[in-house]
């Protein structure tokens, strides 16, 4: 069999180069990859004589990996390019090359390449007598669709333009549900004003709340046709963008046909109609005029188009509308689908799309049996609720679930039901099931779930495995662990959602801190320090509240405990705050808060010392000055003016000794004043030096290695966490304040200015049995009347 050379050469470099981008860093030298990252970030002029593949691919890598951090694990979704992928990346570059073949073969092996590809399509989603039009925006299919319809309402389109359009102005019909901003872009791109745009609402008495209301829909197209307005177009829903609900497809078609409407449809559930069992509301869009069908998150194939199948006779309005293209090179936008489906075959397409519909059931049924979670197994009454949000009645294989916390009102906290005791539920729970979801995309990423904001049930998890299983590899064994995650986060939630009553009661409880209600703050609430200086002005008391706060934050981060700390949400409306996380069953929150007005008055009060240092340093030397001045004229004015020549003294001071008097001061930083050492040297050892200082109580309870804010009966564990505490805190105090040693004996010409530690105790504590005590005994035995022991060794051995 014949190869040609280019195609062979083109498939081995395509592997080659996946190879590279796949492997990812080296790891054998990571420095080496960095430095060279570090190179290639900085734009620089052009090498004259080029590159080679390899370095272009290598920067290639280095410029997707940018953002990464190396010491911070990725959370993020990749996606699984496999053997079906590797074919779709081929296309694009046979397209390229094909573009080069003469016209003759080109349009032949365009037309071919286009004609499988639309009749496989159509058989595969039971779309008979259609024709497709392939695009990268997947709104650009309906945007054609439309102009195809203009061009069919209004007959002197083509050479009158949109003046014909003030005869009778068009109206476009869309769903409430429809994806944001979808009918803005058709009106900004044909050039309507935005009155040509109808939004109808959805049910609101019968019926799915996500599903279009038809009767208000019927009458909404009559009083426009009365108007003298022209009805245009309908966009359903085959699964909405939020909830993946179906619209009534038939009655809409109906309704369509009576009024000369076209109906378009797209839609997650479209995938559904591959399958040999199809439920019967999304059966009837292949009675539409249109649709649009996004294959690569689906099937898992990256870069393909989307498609737009639509039935229309004339192909001279399709032309003009731009489905359709004189232009060869246009139509290979299929080639990458055409080689992709060919290499999963018919089979191979129905099995992910049936696998994603299997993992949908297989989460909802898990959801059933979760329907009454106990929160722990102490607290029996406490039940939380899964809510599974079905698609809509009757329809079993749709393949989006969504589901959300929720609490019961019967449960019971410290200050009564849970729902509706406190303003803002609605928020809160909106903020709760946020961080669940975020916690379940980190735990489980190959689950795919994300966030929904839904009008009438509010934010909610999604999981859409036909938009993402093909791409993530989701299996089976993955569902289940979602589910055993879910199981393990909701008792936490039902515990900060109780919680956060008692959090708030405690911290009005204290002058000290001020509450900040935060409603999309999913933990137990934020608090903020306030300090007790009234004599700043505003400005400068904002920078003390910072400044308090922020080393507050950081004293409660090294708090070994099982409750996070932060600032809060990166662009959220508070600051100077501390924000506390979700909370733990055993959690003591009059504990808790307590620690943190006890911590903050303690950098409140130590911020004040520190204000006061330097004016009490400075003080203290000035009056140390004078004191020394003054010393040394007492001793001058005592040993007279003769000892004071060089000679004369010499000789005075050998016949006639002369003891001084001179005293020395020791600075005391704690009360800000000069003491006198004759009492030190007296007793040969200084006053009270023996003592141990006092150690704060506050801090006995705040060290690492402890387990804080526990209700008392969490278990055996406490009693040994306060008794190795105070362990450490006896180890601390040893560092911070080492015992002074027993001075050597001093000449009486001498002169010792000692500092007093700024916590010397007014009482001295009972002696331990240190090496100084031993030395200090000794010299108290020497003048004790022989046969008598010494007191230390009575006390001290």
């Amino acid at each position: 069999m014949m190869v040609d050379p280019t195609l062979a050469e083109m498939g081995k470099n395509l592997n080659e180069a996946m190879k590279i981008l796949e492997d990812g860093r080296k790891a054998s030298d990571p420095d080496a990859d960095r430095r060279q990252f570090s190179r290639s970030s900085i734009p620089g002029p052009l090498q004259g004589d080029g590159q080679d593949v390899a370095s272009i691919l290598q920067l290639v890598q280095n410029l997707m990996h940018e953002d990464e951090e190396e010491d911070k694990p990725s959370h993020r979704r990749m996606q699984n390019v496999g053997e079906q992928g590797h074919m779709a990346l081929l296309g694009h570059s046979l397209a390229a090359y094909i573009s080069v073949l003469d016209r003759e073969r080109l349009r032949k092996l365009v037309t071919r390449i286009a004609s499988d590809t639309t009749l496989w399509l159509c058989r595969l989603f039971r779309y008979e007598s259609g024709s497709a039009y392939y695009h990268e925006d997947d709104r650009e299919g309906l945007l054609k669709v439309c102009r195809l319809v203009i061009n069919t309402r209004y007959e002197d389109y083509s050479t009158e333009g949109y003046t014909v359009l003030n005869s009778r102005q068009p109206v476009i019909y869309q769903s409430a549900t429809c994806r944001p901003g979808l009918g803005q872009h058709l009106c900004s791109q044909l050039a309507l004003p935005l009155s040509s745009l109808c939004t109808v609402p959805c049910n609101t008495m019968f019926g799915s709340q996500h599903q279009m209301d038809i009767a208000l829909l019927d009458k909404l197209i009559r009083e426009d046709v009365e108007t003298g307005k022209l009805p245009l177009l309908l966009i359903a829903n085959a699964g909405t963008p939020g909830a993946g609900h179906t619209d009534k497809l038939g009655r809409l078609k109906e309704l369509c046909e009576q009024y000369g409407m076209w109906l378009h449809i797209e839609g997650v559930n479209l995938a559904t109609l591959a399958l040999w069992e199809v439920s019967s509301p999304v059966t009837a869009a292949t009675r539409s005029d249109s649709m649009t069908l996004t294959l690569g998150p689906w099937l898992g194939l990256p870069a393909v188009p989307a498609v737009t199948l639509y039935r229309h006779e004339d192909p001279a309005l399709s032309l003009a509308a731009g489905l359709t293209s004189s232009q060869p090179v246009e139509k290979l936008r299929a080639l990458p689908l055409w080689l992709s489906l060919q290499y999963l075959g018919h089979d191979g397409i129905v099995e992910k799309i049936r696998h994603a519909v299997e993992l949908s059931q297989q989460l909802l049924e898990k959801l059933k049996t979760l329907a009454s979670i106990k929160t722990s197994d102490e607290l029996d009454s406490e039940i939380s609720f899964i809510d599974a949000l079905t698609m809509v009645e009757d329809e079993l294989n749709s393949p989006v679930v969504v589901f959300r916390f929720s609490q019961e009102t019967s449960a019971e906290s410290s200050g009564g039901s849970v729902e509706g005791y406190f303003a803002g539920e609605r928020e809160v729970l909106d903020s709760l099931n946020r961080w669940l979801c975020e916690r379940l995309a980190q735990l489980v990423p190959a689950s795919g779930v994300d966030i929904v904001e839904l009008e009438d049930e509010g934010t909610c998890v999604r999981f859409t495995p036909l938009m993402t299983a093909a791409a993530l590899g989701t299996q089976r064994c993955d569902v289940d662990l979602l589910v055993e995650r879910l199981t393990e986060l909701v008792p936490v939630l039902n515990c900060t959602l109780r919680l956060r009553l008692d959090f708030r009661e405690e911290v009005y409880r204290h002058s000290a801190l001020s509450y900040i209600e935060d409603l999309s703050w999913p933990g137990l609430g934020a608090i903020r320090y306030e300090p007790r200086i009234e004599e700043l002005n505003d400005s400068k008391r904002q920078l003390e509240v910072e400044k308090i706060n922020s080393e507050l934050l950081v004293k409660l981060g090294e708090l070994d405990a099982d409750i996070i700390f932060s600032t809060g949400l990166e662009f959220g409306p508070e600051k100077d705050c501390i924000f506390i996380g979700m909370a733990t069953e055993d959690l003591d929150v009059a504990e808790l808060v307590d620690t943190i007005a006890t911590l903050g008055r303690d950098i409140e009060e130590n911020g004040r010392l520190l204000e006061n240092m330097t004016e009490v340093v400075r003080k203290g030397i000035q009056e140390a000055e004078l004191q020394l001045q003054k010393d040394n004229q007492d001793k001058l004015m005592e040993e007279g003016v003769l000892r004071q020549i060089p000679l004369v003294g010499s000789v005075l001071n050998w016949f006639s000794p002369f003891q001084s008097t001179v005293k020395g001061r020791t600075f005391n930083l704690a009360a800000g004043s000069l003491d006198s050492t004759e009492p030190t040297y007296s007793m040969k050892a200084q006053t009270g030096g023996l003592a141990s200082p006092e150690t704060p109580t506050s801090s006995a309870k705040r060290l690492p290695g402890q387990r804080l804010f526990r209700r008392e009966g969490a278990g055996g564990s406490d009693s040994h966490s306060e008794t190795s505490s105070v362990g450490q805190v006896e180890d601390f105090s040893r560092e911070r304040f080492p015992q002074p040693t027993t001075p050597s004996p001093v000449p009486d010409e001498a002169v010792s200015v000692v500092p007093e530690s700024p916590e010397t105790p007014q009482v001295p504590a009972e002696p331990e049995p240190t090496q100084e005590n031993g030395e200090v005994g000794t010299q108290e035995e020497e003048r004790q009347p022989d046969g008598q022991d010494a007191p230390v060794e009575e006390t001290g051995r």
